[in-house]
């Protein structure tokens, strides 16, 4: 009779096991891609760009998409490297920080935007938000919900997707591009070391004449201030910066915390005390390897990541 009963036991902890594993399995399939993303580099307009002056790769802004094996939160974000608006850094700032991202279960598209002096304002903003726009129009496919869209930039990509996040709209309802229906608001920003001031004296000149040109207008310099253009539904934001950054003044990190808290926008502010530009994930500055850990306390807490 015992050895009957351990034995019912037995069954009824593998018939349990196996319920138990088909919601495992059913829950995981929830959070995976419907279909495999797009290999490669994928042109944001296939039939060509507005405004491009040519055909070769630098006239045909792109997006790489990265997912994970599964993205319990359902998020993404778009991916801005820097460069001074001159060139890209896509090791460093780009598909490295892609891999960052899904290793801890969240997609990630890095953004191939058109450049200066070749290019100038507005063309590097509409290519960043018709990059938020597409991942919306693909958020079935790559997984993810359309509500949880965020855009991370350094340095000059961290004044593009500052401008991401003062300066959106919902979309064009009545559009003949799906793409373009969707709105460019992305839903939190990462401000990695970012330039955020067009005026002097913390604005990088460098920076700004690349994407302005020389003399541009005063009114265009606070338009691209973005710390002049932050209003109460301007995204939530977290800001990394070092003190002595030789480069970007850390008064940009600043300027930009306090116009998100002057308008009860929820934001976070870490400035290391030392610590070179263009760091990234910091991976070789011992002092700034907790940075990143920051960052995805910050997006568990907010709903955007599950964890390290």
């Amino acid at each position: 009779m015992r050895r009957l009963r351990a034995s019912l036991v037995a069954l009824v902890l593998v018939l349990a096991g196996i319920v138990f594993l088909d919601a495992d399995v059913q829950q995981a399939d929830k959070v995976r891609p419907t279909n495999p993303p797009p290999v490669g580099w994928v042109p944001l307009w296939p039939k060509g760009a507005p405004g491009a002056l040519g055909t070769t790769p630098e006239d045909i802004p792109a997006v790489e998409v990265f997912l994970p094996a599964a993205n319990p939160m359902r998020s993404a974000v778009v991916i801005c490297p820097g460069g001074g608006y001159r060139q890209l850094s896509i090791d460093n700032e780009g598909e490295n920080v892609a891999h960052w991202l899904t290793d801890r279960g969240v997609a990630a598209v890095v953004l191939r935007y058109r450049l200066g002096p070749r290019y100038h304002h507005p063309i590097e903003i509409g290519d960043a938000q018709r990059s938020l726009r597409y991942v919306r129009a693909h958020a079935d496919q790559f997984g993810i919900d359309k509500n949880k869209l965020g855009i991370w930039g350094f340095s000059a990509g961290g004044h593009l997707a500052a401008t991401a996040g003062t300066h959106f709209d919902s979309g064009n309802a009545s559009a003949t591009d799906p793409i373009d229906r969707e709105s460019s608001r992305p839903d939190f920003m990462v401000l990695s070391y970012a330039v955020i001031t067009f005026e002097p004296p913390y604005a990088n000149m460098g920076t700004r004449s690349t994407l302005l040109g020389d003399h541009p207008d005063s009114n265009l310099v606070t338009l691209l201030s973005n710390e002049q253009q932050v209003t109460h539904e301007t995204p939530p934001a977290f800001i990394f910066h070092t003190s002595d950054d030789p480069s970007v003044s850390a008064a940009n990190a600043v300027m930009m915390y306090q116009a998100l808290v002057n308008k009860g926008v929820p934001a976070e502010l870490h400035i290391y005390q030392h610590g070179p530009h263009a760091s990234g994930l910091a991976q070789r500055f011992p002092q700034l390897r907790g940075w990143t850990d920051q960052l995805m306390h910050w997006m568990v807490f907010n709903g955007w990541a599950q964890g390290f």
